[in-house]
């Protein structure tokens, strides 16, 4: 059976690519959401539930995994941890699946900030005099809380239950709360930074799917500051950043199991 980690809207076209060949599938997200993008899919199992280390290794256990393949968001460093190392103790298959950086092209921008850490992006936001638009998620808001700011902080989020719910229990004010899918497109970017006359944008580095550009382009062309969260950097055995190549593999691989 293969075993998919999904936090990225390419699991759709990764699942549909192998309901080609297979369905002996377990899948697992983080959230409701994210299992619901996936209902019209051929699947064994679905989880939409957050996975310790512990739990991750009795689902691949029970429904004897021998291929995991980790397609979550390039910063859920703590799951990709856990699945390296589960795949390591039960000797079996681990590869990676992750988008391809798009920040680094624009450096040329003069007001582009990396950060390390949220710990260095707090010391580096203290330099900003205005409002800050935060379009990290609402798992982040307490580090913004932590921040201790004077400015005020847009925080846009998904609009979910649980997303929203998790802003009003961190106190952020409902009118400092922006709830929208994404991605969006650089106009409708242009058009949040305008609206709260924003001094900064702060993200992450999710790549051409996660809209990623859509928002540099709308910062620099309202010459407001970046602010991008570095990825954390690791090196994997097998590691893809095409859904095809990777489904190709699997194929090959689960062709080969048969033989």
């Amino acid at each position: 059976m293969i075993g998919l980690i999904l936090g990225t809207s390419e699991g759709k076209k990764i699942l549909s690519m192998l309901n080609d060949f297979t369905e002996d599938i377990f899948i697992t997200t983080a959230t409701t959401y994210g299992g619901e993008l996936l209902k019209d899919y051929k699947y064994k199992e679905l989880n939409t539930k957050p996975l310790n280390k512990e739990e991750l290794k009795e689902k691949i256990i029970k429904n004897k995994i021998n291929i995991l393949v980790d397609a979550s968001h390039p910063y859920a460093s703590e799951i990709t941890s856990n699945a390296i190392e589960v795949c390591k103790q039960l000797k079996i298959k681990y590869i990676r699946y992750e988008r391809p950086s798009v920040v680094k092209k624009y450096t040329q921008y003069e007001k582009l900030v990396w950060a390390k850490n949220y710990d260095e992006l707090g010391e580096k936001l203290k330099n900003i005099n205005g409002v800050i638009l935060n379009t990290t998620g609402s798992r982040n808001v307490e580090k913004f809380k932590e921040f201790k700011l004077k400015n005020r902080i847009i925080h846009r989020v998904l609009p979910t239950v649980e997303s929203i719910k998790k802003c009003i229990e961190s106190g952020i004010a409902v009118e400092d709360i922006l709830a929208v899918k994404g991605p969006v497109g650089k106009e409708l970017n242009r058009a949040f930074i305008d609206e709260y006359s924003a001094k900064a944008i702060v993200m992450k580095d999710s790549g051409v799917q996660g809209g990623t550009e859509e928002k540099i382009e709308a910062a620099m062309e309202s010459d407001i500051w970046i602010f991008v969260i570095e990825r954390s950097s690791k090196n994997y055995e097998i590691c893809f950043n095409d859904e095809r190549n990777l489904v190709e593999y699997l194929k090959k691989i689960c062709k080969g199991l048969k033989n």
